[in-house]
């Protein structure tokens, strides 16, 4: 925080602690020349009366004063200053989570050195990763793993960036950016985009028309094959979603297809590691390994 808003605060707080005084010592009697009442009257003879305030209300309100002054004294509140007490919220939440990890890093430590499919063995760490992923995980992928539009079903076996233990705890860890360019362009025109469209529907069942599909595939060859493979099955190193599943992250009507190919996809799973630790990342790419029932393999 600047100097001038450290002091525009401090100015302006000051004031309105001292026009609060004020305001009270105004109260406490009537001012020279005023009446018993204020002059108002209703139904004829219903007046309001002109007295000041109770002596044991106005008290209450020095006693709010006192308080203020003690609190910004204690604590942060004028600008930059501290407070004589040193506290501030992130210095809390930091004590809170150092007293959190010693108290809970025997626990997570025993998992240090096994591999994933033990580790999704053992129920206390299930429990344990099944808290954490409902408090980062389940916003986005939903408190049962079966994600949404935009974000991965968890408990299938399509692995967009592969199932071995190294790419789970890669893309726990470190995150991924995935990214589809728009290849409208690169397609052709609106018939070649139709027929790339009825093949990519094709390759997992879905009703699309034979001479379309039949057209698109060579279409597929030229301008798709490159990251999602010859026989579209995908390329976890690129990120390149297999298209011969039912897995579709972004849905598989004709429009959402259409969509994909002529505008792209863009998405981003976050790096855990620097918010969970190695430890916890671990029991997370364990749970995931659960989830889906896949060996890591």
């Amino acid at each position: 925080m600047s100097s001038f808003w450290s002091w525009f605060i401090i100015i302006l707080t000051v004031a309105n602690v001292a026009a609060a005084i004020w305001l009270m010592q105004a109260n406490t009697k009537r001012a020279p020349g005023e009446t018993d009442t204020t002059g108002h009257k209703w139904d004829g003879d219903l007046e309001e009366f002109n007295n000041p305030l109770p002596r044991w209300w106005l008290i209450l309100f020095y006693v709010t004063v006192v308080f203020s002054v003690g609190y910004l004294t204690l604590y942060p509140g004028l600008g930059s200053f501290a407070g004589t007490t040193g506290w501030s919220q992130v210095g809390q939440y930091e004590e809170q989570m150092a007293a959190a990890e010693e108290k809970y890093a025997a626990f997570y430590e025993r998992f240090a050195g096994m591999e994933l499919a033990a580790i999704a063995a053992d129920q206390d760490a299930m429990r344990a990763a099944g808290n954490i992923f409902g408090n980062r995980c389940a916003q986005c992928h939903g408190s049962d793993g079966r994600g949404a539009v935009g974000f991965p079903n968890l408990t299938d076996d399509a692995w967009q960036w592969g199932s071995t233990p190294d790419a789970l705890l890669a893309s726990i860890g470190n995150g991924r950016n995935g990214a589809m360019p728009p290849m409208g362009a690169a397609v052709g025109g609106d018939e070649a985009i139709d027929e790339v469209v009825a093949y990519v529907r094709s390759l997992s069942g879905l009703e699309a028309q034979a001479d379309k599909a039949a057209a698109g595939q060579q279409r597929f060859a030229t301008v798709c094959a490159a990251c999602h493979g010859p026989d579209a099955k995908g390329n976890p190193m690129l990120g390149a979603p297999n298209l011969t599943d039912d897995s579709w992250r972004y849905g598989s009507s004709v429009e959402d297809i259409r969509y994909s190919i002529v505008n792209g996809r863009s998405n981003q799973m976050p790096a855990q590691l620097d918010a969970l630790g190695e430890d916890r990342v671990r029991l997370m790419a364990a749970y995931v390994l659960q989830l889906s029932g896949s060996t890591g393999e």
